[in-house]
């Protein structure tokens, strides 16, 4: 109850921030793109786990005004790295079940776009597994997202209940591997499911993604299994902007 109490006033109190961790291509392992992340911290409660309080702001209906913001601040950053001449890159930003559906979710994703200027190619999207459960809705949102020119990708798949039927006909672009799967292939050396989930990704001709890379044994056998993009701890942990800031500028010098 303080939770969803204090949550109320946290957007109006300045305690909500977001922080990147950047995507890397494996091959080459430079930055190729960042994912936003939500951070809370209260004076009094301190630094607060998104565990805790995202569940909470869903429950309570209040995650629709907290992605209207964290969306528009994600946009805004992107677009005010590119002013200042680092690389266009993509930034990826979550969407729960609660705000896709919502009314009006096509129109606060415009909203952002226009309000901070940013080309709709440098935003993804990324959604759930669960929103395959509403197809013909859901399809219509995502024919709408790719119509503005913005990507979407498919968070933490082989964790819930995808239909590969729906999987095909969905007009998505990325799948992301869930860190469960990356976290098996430190203990066995490979992963069967891993393997399937690339390979059919590239059958689908979708991009995929592996989260929660943290060793360079997990990198080497999923550049083996053609996986071309990753992120995790063992390339950077999720930073403030003006940290990633400063890996951006090394980038440039590389």
């Amino acid at each position: 109850m303080q939770i969803e109490t204090e949550l109320k006033k946290a957007i109006q109190n300045e305690q909500l921030s977001l922080f990147y961790q950047p995507k890397v291509d494996l091959h080459t392992e430079r930055i190729i793109g960042m994912e936003a992340l939500l951070r809370w911290e209260h004076p009094d409660l301190g630094s607060i786990s998104p565990v805790e309080f995202i569940p909470v702001a869903e429950e309570t209906g209040q995650i629709v005004s907290i992605g209207e913001w964290v969306l528009l601040q994600a946009c805004q950053q992107n677009k005010k790295w590119q002013e200042q001449g680092l690389p266009s890159l993509c930034v990826s930003v979550n969407v729960s079940v609660l705000q896709f559906q919502h009314g009006q979710f096509l129109e606060t994703v415009q909203i952002a776009i226009k309000e901070s200027q940013l080309d709709p190619k440098f935003l993804e999207l990324e959604i759930t597994e669960s929103i395959m459960q509403n197809f013909k809705e859901s399809n219509e949102i995502l024919k709408g997202l790719r119509q503005l020119g913005i990507k979407t990708s498919v968070d933490d798949f082989g964790t819930g209940y995808s239909s590969l039927t729906v999987l095909q006909k969905l007009p998505i672009d990325t799948i992301k591997i869930d860190k469960s799967f990356v976290d098996e292939l430190e203990k066995e050396g490979h992963n069967f499911m891993v393997k399937t989930i690339i390979d059919l990704s590239h059958n689908l001709e979708l991009n995929v993604v592996a989260e929660g890379i943290e060793t360079d044994r997990q990198m080497k056998i999923l550049k083996d299994n053609s996986c071309m993009i990753g992120q995790g701890y063992l390339f950077s942990k999720p930073v403030a902007a003006d940290e990633l800031e400063v890996l951006l500028r090394e980038e440039v010098s590389r």
